[in-house]
């Protein structure tokens, strides 16, 4: 097979496009035709710099923390799934070979494309119980971006917030793949009010294309000032950021109304914001940092995505073997959208 091998870190050039032996399926294991695989600025970006040390890559390394694809062989003890069947994989699993299910596994894990070979390949062995099946109708450059942000937002905003119809929301960085995703769940799922925000008009305006009934361009307006206008003064109930901008947050903090509720799941723009605590105790706010996803929330997303409640932001797909043009594109521009590499187009 044709597969990405980091073999030192540095550069995009240490991203070698060449040819690796075809992976078999352990017992518990799936392997898996890749026809999508998304590219993330920490996790594929700076580990093959050489700046997540802390994550302690193992090389040679196939990278890709996540896939999507059909299942081209099975491994013994595997009977839930078949060829043919189109599924999306990614997060931590286990490195040991386990049962389908998983269930009494207490040998060590990893990431897939970090710990273990990934997604940037044209294929993978996966354990079979961190497959999800895909609706037939979802296309897999889709189904990988919303396997790798969509179960994020789902929970901050349905299961963490609480979000109800109704409510106002106010998505911080709405051109981002979080805040994108997040203003369609918001909108499309919660059936709350949304307000996006951003640093510029373009980017606010974005949000306003995937649902968003106001945008607040916050490198021109002043983002307190205008959420207690559109909210007439009540303020907003859920305020949904991973960015945590110490020179932005602050304010859209005290834009929280009576009851309201922080949920975050990151914090790359800061990390340490001020927040008035007068306003967090008199108007009852509660926060909530909270990474990661349920596993029942999975199938809703893929099912919301296939009937089109969810568009998951894609920018560029590229061929495999432009795995290295990927990473320079994103270490030159944040644009706007996520990078999808197909193994199926070379």
């Amino acid at each position: 097979m044709k597969a990405i091998v980091i073999h030192e870190f540095g550069p995009p050039d240490v991203l070698k496009y060449e040819t690796a032996p075809d992976p078999v399926p352990r017992f518990g294991e799936v392997r898996v035709r890749v026809h999508a695989a998304t590219v993330n600025r920490v996790l594929d970006v700076a580990v093959r710099a050489g700046t997540q040390a802390h994550r302690k890559p193992m090389l040679p390394l196939i990278p890709g923390v996540d896939c999507a694809g059909v299942v081209d062989a099975v491994g013994e003890g595997v009977t839930r799934f078949k060829p043919g069947d189109h599924v999306a994989i990614a997060s931590t699993m286990p490195l040991d070979p386990c049962s389908e299910d998983g269930k009494g596994y207490s040998g060590p894990q990893g990431m897939m494309g970090i710990h273990r070979p990934g997604g940037f390949a044209e294929l993978t062995c996966v354990p079979a119980f961190k497959c999800n099946l895909l609706p037939a109708s979802l296309d897999f450059h889709e189904a990988a971006v919303v396997m790798r942000h969509c179960p994020t937002a789902w929970n901050l905003l349905c299961n963490i917030a609480g979000t109800k119809p109704g409510e106002w929301v106010l998505i911080m960085g709405a051109s981002g793949n979080l805040g994108a995703v997040g203003i369609q769940i918001a909108k499309n799922i919660c059936g709350a009010r949304v307000i996006c925000a951003a640093g510029s008009k373009a980017r606010a305006d974005a949000g306003l294309a995937l649902g968003a009934e106001y945008a607040i361009d916050y490198s021109s307006q002043d983002i307190l000032a205008e959420a207690m206008r559109i909210t007439g003064g009540g303020g907003v109930d859920v305020l949904y950021d991973n960015i945590a901008n110490p020179a932005v947050l602050p304010q859209a903090f005290m834009a929280l109304g009576e009851g309201g509720r922080l949920v975050t799941a990151g914090a790359h723009g800061g990390p340490v914001v001020p927040i008035d605590f007068f306003h967090l105790y008199d108007k009852k706010i509660t926060i909530r940092g909270m990474p990661g996803s349920k596993p029942s929330d999975l199938p809703l997303c893929f099912q919301a995505a296939a009937d089109g409640k969810i568009k998951p932001p894609i920018a560029h797909v590229l061929p495999l073997s432009r795995a290295a043009d990927a990473h320079r594109m994103m270490e030159s521009d944040a644009g706007m959208g996520k990078i999808v590499l197909d193994a199926t187009l070379g």
